[in-house]
């Protein structure tokens, strides 16, 4: 990627942040005479660039993933030691975020520990404005995922939790579980060595062709739905948030990128196009046939 594109893309990045953290602001608490919104918002941001420099100038990638995860475990944190009228929705959804960011962050990061490197960052953390973009995307991943979340926690708003509230946990359990179930199944298929060079057909990866992405995306809507409630107005604008991880997801960096690679790893093999043919691509549901 040249540099300009590299600038274009950190400048279209603060754009959306900003309108976001515009948005959000709209009946947020205050905090020294700032919308808590924004200074939580912006907490992300700050932490990818701070670790960004280090990270170039001993060319890794180590540390992305786990700094996204700290930035959604601060960025709660101080939105409930800021706020001095949090009630149990709050607590609910700060626990939630801080599960799912320390679980999967620490899945990532020992992940990449032991594979040694991440092949996305080979050529692009030798190119300073590229990285640079990178960092800042990350940043902006951490707003616009949570988002709803992060409103709900600065609003000054309080309602009672409700059939919605009661529907978004059940989602999330159930998003957070299918993930996590996916992860460790992948992990133990890729470390038996026999399975060396094979594409894993088996427990929930009979049932979707991406059951952790499937998870991740369902947690996200479940923790939207407990959000709701209380956000009105523009603060509206911040349940974007699970479309964003579906389109991001779906269309973009995850299930495209991955799908690619396997078609050229094993596009010739029988047994993975039957798997393809035969298995859902996201949702969970039973094989059309036996792979």
């Amino acid at each position: 990627m040249d540099r300009s594109k590299s600038i274009l893309g950190i400048l279209m990045s603060l754009v959306i942040a900003s309108l976001i953290l515009l948005a959000g602001s709209f009946e947020s608490i205050t905090w020294s005479g700032w919308p808590l919104f924004v200074m939580c918002g912006a907490i992300g941001f700050i932490l990818h660039w701070i670790v960004f420099v280090p990270s170039y100038l001993f060319q890794t990638e180590h540390y992305f993933d786990l700094t996204g995860s700290l930035s959604y475990i601060a960025t709660v944190v101080a939105a409930v030691l800021l706020n001095p009228s949090f009630d149990i929705r709050d607590l609910i959804i700060c626990a939630m975020i801080i599960i799912w960011a320390g679980r999967l962050g620490s899945f990532l990061f020992f992940r990449i520990k032991k594979d040694g490197q991440d092949s996305r960052f080979v050529v692009m953390k030798t190119k300073f404005t590229w990285f640079l973009m990178t960092w800042t995307i990350g940043g902006l991943w951490v707003l616009v995922t949570m988002a709803a979340g992060l409103a709900a926690l600065t609003s000054n708003t309080t309602v009672e939790l409700g059939l919605m509230g009661y529907v978004g946990i059940a989602l999330w359990l159930f998003g957070f579980v299918v993930e996590v179930t996916a992860d460790r199944q992948k992990t133990r298929f890729k470390n038996d060595p026999q399975n060396k060079g094979r594409f894993i057909t088996t427990g929930i990866w009979s049932w979707s062709q991406h059951p952790n992405y499937f998870g991740e995306i369902t947690l996200w809507f479940g923790l939207t739905l407990l959000a709701l409630p209380v956000l009105s107005g523009f603060q509206l604008v911040t349940l974007v948030s699970p479309l964003f991880v579906f389109l991001l997801l779906t269309r973009v960096s995850g299930i495209p990128l991955l799908d690619r690679a396997a078609k050229k790893k094993w596009g010739e093999d029988p047994n993975y196009l039957a798997y393809v043919s035969g298995t859902s691509k996201l949702m969970l549901s039973p094989p059309r046939q036996k792979v």
